[in-house]
């Protein structure tokens, strides 16, 4: 494995343990009970002082970034029968959000991480129709997700969350091929993603193997037939009243975090 699949697999854990500190507080923004274990205690106490100062300084990113998806995954569970988590490191929705009996929820990520994570889960029951799949998704994956049943004619939510910066330029437009090619009108595609700007950033341990930038995310999804809808960490209905760090405004040049809700037209 190399080091950048190390970090990235870091990465996931490191994302449970902000889940989990999360959690334990009386006004967070979610409960998600099955992250510490998947964290484990070494992480959670290693990276509890970089939450709390994110938190001072008004960019709690992790908790807004889960609470942002969860809302829109909750607030369609009444129409969701299929769902395609990219990347999915220790993501739990699978088992905390009320799904509807009849969802199928896919989760697609290198068989290591998802071996880790299914030995750590055990028996533990999912609120749906849950499926792991081992894959690289830089590479060939979709006759696999067809093979678990995976439906063609049916809408799909597709979630890539904290993923697609560490994607470069031609493995991200891979990838939205490949989801275009699977999906039908109605599917939602969600993910965060960084400007050019932030990219550029050193100052924090992971950021030296981001590589995906995108300062027009509307005029890159629209380039595969899909119709963003895209807002900045902090603005109105991204910030629940704990992201109080204010980004510029879009047409000035600086740092800008998006969050994106694309439909396929």
């Amino acid at each position: 494995m190399s080091e950048t699949q190390d970090l990235v697999s870091l990465s996931a854990r490191m994302a449970a343990a902000v889940r989990a500190l999360e959690t334990q507080r009386a006004d967070g923004l979610f409960k998600d009970p099955l992250a510490a274990v998947l964290a484990g205690k070494e992480i959670i106490a290693e990276i509890e002082p970089k939450v709390k100062e994110y938190d001072k300084e008004g960019k709690p990113i992790i908790a807004v970034r889960t609470r942002f998806f969860d809302d829109f995954l909750i607030l369609h569970t009444e129409k969701i029968q299929q769902v395609v988590i990219l990347g999915a490191g220790m993501d739990t929705r699978a088992f905390r959000l009320p799904w509807k009996p009849n969802t199928h929820l896919y989760e697609l990520d290198r068989r290591e991480i998802l071996e880790y994570k299914n030995s750590v889960l055990g028996n533990t029951p999912s609120e749906c129709s849950r499926y792991s799949l081992g894959v690289d998704i830089t590479e060939l994956w979709a006759d696999l997700l067809l093979a678990k049943g995976y439906k063609l004619e049916i809408p799909t939510v597709w979630l890539a969350e904290g993923l697609l910066y560490y994607l470069n330029e031609t493995e991200v437009h891979q990838l939205l091929r490949v989801i275009t090619q699977l999906s039908i009108s109605g599917s939602w595609f969600l993910a965060d993603i960084m400007n050019s700007y932030l990219v550029s950033q050193r100052n924090e341990p992971l950021a030296q193997y981001f590589k995906y930038e995108c300062d027009e995310p509307e005029k890159f999804f629209s380039i595969y037939g899909w119709d963003a809808l895209v807002v900045q960490a902090g603005d109105e209905g991204a910030n629940f009243g704990r992201f109080t760090l204010k980004f510029p405004p879009r047409e000035v040049y600086g740092p800008h975090y998006f969050f994106v809700k694309a439909l396929l037209k």
